[in-house]
């Protein structure tokens, strides 16, 4: 950093050392989504063990994904004013230690405050990660690699998390769930502090209090708010107070960026920046067809066709292979092919996929109806997750890396919010309105129809998106 507070870039990596840090980013994004789904499984013996009400469970993962949702944008600029590595290791130590407590938790208050502290740690973290990809790789291959890589770690993860989590609670016990992240996170830590170049923190530049409280509150409540749409009606005062008052602080939010910060939490000049403002759009989409995809799916296996919760994660298991291997080879082609043409690949996947998915009903078969639909949806993840990402990062400046990569992982996260609370919405009102056994197929078939038009969207908001000159050679 220099003494007027504007950030230097790292210098590229050697081959090695940016394997190491390539290596560390990848392992703490598939930390942080691990941790979303890995508790899932063992929610029932963690329910036997200590005594939580059937809607008390449910903060067992709320809590982790209110705080990581809510505090993502914080975490992201903190990333470029306190320095990267500062902020990833400050992340692994919060998460790690929160899954300590998390581990011993004695009653239900404990583990549920754990969790959420568990998710501040990983709001740090995750924009941490993109900010040092978007930083340490700057060639145009590379940074596509980089991204792949990083996309597919996060796909591991969520695949890996079921099945670990069975393992873990039936071979040891619930605890182990949370604190196998102990050792791993130490690892990390020290890897972090190896690889890593050390940037001194942003001088005369100060947190955006009256920004970060607004920003985080705001998101907060919006989250919370839509979380609760499985217990109470959209209409009720469970869902609506939380819902405007969270909007209400985000358009408070908004003036205090553009009018009142004289260092704002998020500059708004960032949104000029076409691919930023209609990459986080698009990631607003992305998340709810996602949601759709492996939420919704793995409902249907189990509610329609009677799979057992670990038949239908195995159920799910090519389609999450398919897409690690297609979001690898998409980082290859982004760089000769450009976005436009990736992200209509993948949007044809997708709405090929959910209209065949949506013809299915409780008399088909998994082979017929089922495999080959999720594989051509996975193969739109695949292309799209890490070309949307790089779209959306790719004219960062250096000095705010860290809240662009917060900006993207938080349009992820709330389109997946609002995604499942809509699409549920919509889903049951549908089955209820159907009658006979065909209900609850009927309910799934919209949710798929759904996410088929919200691909459709995202291919016609790629015209907006800036041309791209594919690189020679």
């Amino acid at each position: 950093m220099t003494e007027t507070g504007t950030a230097t870039r790292p210098a590229a990596p050697r081959a090695a050392a940016a394997w190491l840090v390539l290596s560390l980013a990848c392992a703490c994004q598939f930390m942080v989504i691990l941790d979303a789904s890995i508790v899932n499984v063992a929610l029932p013996s963690i329910r036997a063990d200590l005594g939580f009400t059937p809607t008390g469970l449910a903060w067992v993962v709320n809590g982790y994904l209110l705080t990581f949702g809510g505090l993502m944008l914080l975490g992201g600029r903190a990333a470029d004013l306190f320095g990267q590595r500062r902020m990833l290791v400050a992340g692994l130590v919060v998460f790690s230690a929160a899954s300590l407590l998390a581990g011993v938790a004695s009653n239900p208050d404990a583990l549920v405050a754990a969790r959420a502290v568990q998710g501040a740690g990983a709001a740090l973290l995750a924009p941490a990660t993109l900010a040092v990809i978007t930083t340490y790789f700057t060639e145009e291959r590379a940074r596509a690699r980089a991204f792949g890589a990083w996309s597919a770690s996060g796909g591991v993860g969520g695949m890996a998390g079921a099945l670990a989590g069975g393992a873990l609670t039936t071979g040891l016990s619930w605890r182990w769930v949370f604190l196998i992240n102990v050792p791993i996170g130490a690892v990390l830590i020290a890897v972090a502090l190896g690889s890593l170049v050390r940037t001194p923190a942003v001088r005369h530049r100060s947190l955006d209090l009256a920004g970060a409280v607004t920003g985080t509150a705001g998101l907060a409540a919006l989250l919370y708010g839509v979380t609760q749409t499985a217990e109470h009606g959209w209409s009720t005062r469970p869902i609506v107070v939380p819902v405007v008052a969270g909007l209400g602080l985000l358009v408070v939010f908004v003036v205090v960026e553009a009018r009142f910060a004289a260092q704002p939490m998020v500059p708004l000049r960032l949104f000029r920046l076409r691919g930023v403002a209609v990459g986080n759009g698009m990631l607003l989409l992305f998340g709810a067809i996602a949601i759709a995809m492996w939420y919704f799916t793995s409902l249907f296996l189990q509610n329609v066709l009677g799979y057992s919760a670990l038949r239908a994660g195995l159920g799910q298991t090519p389609a999450a292979v398919m897409f690690v291997v297609v979001a690898r080879s998409a980082a290859a082609l982004l760089p000769r092919i450009g976005v436009r043409p990736l992200l209509l690949a993948g949007c044809a996947g997708f709405v090929a996929g959910f209209g065949w998915l949506a013809r299915a009903g409780a008399d088909s078969a998994y082979l017929a109806s089922v495999l080959g639909p999720t594989l051509l949806i996975a193969v739109g993840i695949g292309l799209t997750f890490p070309t949307l990402m790089a779209a959306a990062t790719a004219d960062a400046p250096d000095g705010d890396a860290g809240i662009v990569g917060g900006l993207a992982n938080t349009a992820s996260q709330v389109g997946g919010s609002l995604g499942l609370a809509v699409l549920a919405t919509a889903g049951s009102a549908r089955a209820a309105s159907a009658a006979g056994e065909s209900a609850a197929a009927s309910g799934y078939s919209l949710d798929f129809l759904l996410a088929a038009g919200l691909a459709v969207a995202i291919a016609l908001a790629s015209v907006l998106l800036p041309r791209h000159r594919p690189a020679r050679g």
